[in-house]
């Protein structure tokens, strides 16, 4: 895992920045659900990086 305190922010960020962008982008289709999701779990993971800061 990232050791560096700015790094994980940064990472963090650009994950959480990532998830929005796929939430925001899904269609309204069983493709847009499966993006939404992903979108979801990526921002989860920026969070859950950014926490341990």
């Amino acid at each position: 895992m990232l050791r560096k305190r700015r790094s994980r922010r940064i990472v963090a960020m650009c994950l959480v920045v990532l998830g929005g962008v796929l939430m925001y982008l899904a269609p309204e289709v069983w493709a847009g659900l499966v993006l939404l999701a992903l979108g979801g779990a990526v921002e989860l993971a920026g969070i859950a990086l950014e926490r341990k800061a």
